[in-house]
């Protein structure tokens, strides 16, 4: 069976002409069914452009990207992932139902599924009862909350979340963070990145850590415990980061 991922000496430039820089350089990764994987960095690291390739939304220069076998922007491969972009933007006129009836019949679903699965998507992601309110009236956290009952409204087997806590108080981070280790318990298989440390902690079964466009380093769930049990998470990556520990 093909893995959710995988992802093979991938590399992705931006720009035309001399101003054509690389910003990724042959990033290789897989990730197998059921994982919960981290895709950590800081801002501007290569995480966004890394998932917008895996997601087909732009071309890589080399190398390749594939979910479920399909190369990256396949329909057979796409519909099996629920996805969050980094910046999410909806129509301000459209009521939160009305988005999610949208994103649900684009998906193959019908008018009668989505009867039941609208209402169950809100609660999940502490929405209840906000189906009918306008977009409009939706602080950032309550978007992003949105963002990711859209990502979950047709039941997909794989979730790729962009900065999936961006906007979140820290109440919505843990509701978030409780959201998410149900789903992998329920044997979702999940890729999110994040440059938040207290996430992949307390959720991943593997971290990916990527620095100026290259993987630096990927750490195991075990060895995330035994890391905190002798240094901070922050001070390991920062060493993994300035090349201290060996990639």
């Amino acid at each position: 069976m093909a893995k959710p991922i995988e992802i093979e000496e991938l590399s992705v430039s931006y720009g035309r002409g001399r101003k054509r820089q690389r910003v990724v350089h042959d990033v290789t990764f897989s990730i197998e069914s059921g994982e919960c994987v981290g895709f950590i960095g800081v801002n501007g690291a290569g995480k966004s452009t890394t998932i917008k390739a895996l997601m087909g939304f732009i071309y890589a220069d080399a190398g390749r990207a594939s979910m479920f076998g399909n190369d990256a922007g396949h329909p057979d491969g796409r519909r099996q992932v629920g996805y969050l972009p980094e910046v999410a933007l909806y129509y301000p006129f459209m009521r939160a139902e009305e988005l999610l009836a949208l994103y649900g019949a684009l998906s193959g679903m019908t008018r009668a599924q989505l009867r039941t699965r609208i209402p169950e998507v809100l609660q999940l992601v502490g929405l209840a009862g906000r189906g009918r309110d306008l977009l409009r009236e939706f602080s950032k956290g309550m978007q992003q909350r949105l963002g990711i009952a859209q990502a979950l409204i047709a039941e997909p087997s794989l979730l790729v979340l962009d900065e999936v806590s961006a906007g979140l108080d820290p109440m919505g981070r843990f509701e978030l963070r409780e959201l998410l280790k149900k789903l992998h318990q329920a044997g979702k298989t999940i890729f999110f990145s994040s440059h938040e440390l207290s996430e992949v902690e307390s959720l991943c079964d593997r971290v990916i850590l990527i620095d100026q466009g290259r993987i630096k380093k990927e750490v195991t769930q075990s060895e995330l415990k035994q890391i905190g049990s002798e240094q901070s998470l922050e001070s390991f990556f920062i060493e993994a980061i300035r090349g201290a520990v060996a990639s």
